[in-house]
């Protein structure tokens, strides 16, 4: 699986994983746990940011966690005990599991389908899956601003050179339908932040997003996407929702779907 993670492997950027997985742990993980004894499989599990949440709701089941860098699985070893960390591509995992969990993982890849129909047979009938995307077209935010718009869309454009999607989450339902999931369920999952909720304002608009736009710049002004005066503006204005007054808004799409019994591999 020949992919660009588009954000790096930064120590910052680790660090912003943890903040994001640690803000929006109520938000996304609501409603997944797994029963003891099950056997669940996290694919690309980073720094084990999520892994930690995963853990902390179903702590009786089984995980194995993988993910194709080994550098990031030594930081998620370090980060949570109990867990089976394992070096592997995707497309490369075979075995038989009960559940899949899959976050912030499509976005970044070429062709998120066939990945899909490959998960899809890593599955035990009636066995299920859960993938979670943002969508960076969700954001909305006051004070309004093109430059901060224009700095978002330099994000995107990067991703989608290097063959992923920061769009993906609008399209996940037909994903997962068109791999053959049965019983696909899309929540969307958003998040909201003013003056009223300071630590949303600090983990998520901060810390999480404005950092993970703030990261690129350097390739977004080498590549010639934007000129430094008018990426210094966006990447302020961006902060300026962090103000008195400010507000931003951001939509995640929760999807949990399963392998029907007798649906083909």
């Amino acid at each position: 699986m020949d992919t660009t993670y588009v954000h790096g492997y930064t120590e910052p950027e680790a660090r912003r994983l943890g903040d994001q997985a640690d803000t929006l742990a109520a938000l996304l993980h609501a409603g997944t746990a797994y029963p003891a004894g099950s056997r669940v499989l996290e694919v690309g599990c980073g720094v084990g940011a999520q892994t930690v949440h995963l853990v902390a709701r179903s702590p009786d089941a089984h995980l194995t966690a993988v993910d194709i860098s080994e550098a990031s699985l030594d930081q998620a070893r370090q980060r949570v005990q109990g867990v089976e960390f394992r070096r592997a591509d995707l497309f490369a995992l075979d075995g038989e599991w009960d559940h899949l969990f899959v976050c912030f993982v499509l976005e970044h890849l070429p062709e998120p389908e066939k990945a899909l129909a490959h998960l899809k047979t890593l599955l035990r009938p009636g066995g299920t899956i859960t993938v979670i995307e943002g969508d960076h077209g969700s954001a909305l935010f006051h004070p309004r601003s093109e430059h901060a718009q224009a700095a978002i869309d330099c994000l995107v454009r990067l991703q989608a050179e290097a063959g992923g999607d920061g769009l993906l989450g609008r399209r996940l339902h037909p994903l997962l339908a068109d791999a053959g999931f049965g019983d696909v369920e899309v929540e969307p999952r958003t998040v909201y932040a003013d003056a009223s909720k300071p630590d949303l304002v600090t983990g998520f608009t901060r810390d999480t997003f404005t950092a993970m736009v703030e990261g690129v710049g350097e390739a977004a002004v080498a590549q010639g996407l934007i000129d430094e005066a008018g990426w210094a503006r966006g990447i302020a204005d961006l902060y300026r929702t962090t103000r008195e007054y400010g507000t931003f808004l951001y939509t995640f799409f929760k999807v949990t779907a399963r392998r029907t019994p007798g649906g083909a591999s």
